[in-house]
């Protein structure tokens, strides 16, 4: 139920993991990575200025544009069954000139390799992740937690939910690292470390 979409030319790289059974997931995954590149696009040619000088401005772009893909795939998902309460984490990177403008739903994760550290740069929308947050229970304690991949936020949740989104400098030699709970669920940060460098 995963999809990717890596558009070197436009500087668009998106990662979504679908849920809401398979035909659903697979669908709504689907429908982030087609859907994105194409509204992201839109919004860019209605403000070109923006891209020529990393206005920061974009970061908030993509957050809407997350929030509009996720209206359609609430409204494919109450159009047919089989895709009933279907949606997807998604997590997107657009590449400027010097800068990585990051947006994200859900619990596939943005991360910055940069000088041999490894620095998460997404916070999960899950319960878990928010119990670790607020300090109700250890990092240790949530890989058995009963809430384990319950999500707080993703894209195609009813209501107007919105996308966290943010903006970093970007340096020589900087990786990014964008994976679904498939990978960073099954390996260590060292691990990831030691495969980025």
């Amino acid at each position: 139920e995963d999809a990717y979409l890596a558009d070197i030319e436009n500087g668009i790289f998106i990662v979504a993991d679908g849920i809401g059974g398979h035909r659903g997931g697979e669908k709504a995954a689907q429908m982030a990575t087609t859907l994105l590149p194409d509204i992201i696009r839109r919004r860019i040619a209605a403000s070109p200025e923006s891209r020529s000088v990393d206005d920061p401005a974009i970061a908030t772009m993509l957050a809407d544009s997350l929030q509009e893909v996720g209206h359609c795939i609430r409204k494919v998902g109450a159009s047919r069954l089989e895709y009933k309460d279907m949606g997807t984490t998604v997590v997107i990177a657009l590449l400027t000139a010097h800068h990585a403008h990051i947006a994200h739903m859900g619990d596939s994760r943005a991360y910055l390799f940069r000088d041999g550290l490894l620095r998460q740069l997404t916070d999960d929308h899950s319960i878990v992740g928010l119990l670790v947050r607020n300090g109700e229970i250890t990092p240790g304690e949530a890989e058995s937690h009963p809430a384990k991949g319950r999500l707080s936020r993703f894209a195609g949740m009813e209501g107007d939910v919105l996308a966290a989104a943010q903006t970093i400098e970007l340096q020589p030699g900087d990786r990014l690292l964008l994976c679904t709970d498939g990978l960073w669920g099954m390996l260590s940060d060292a691990q990831l470390k030691t495969i980025l460098a």
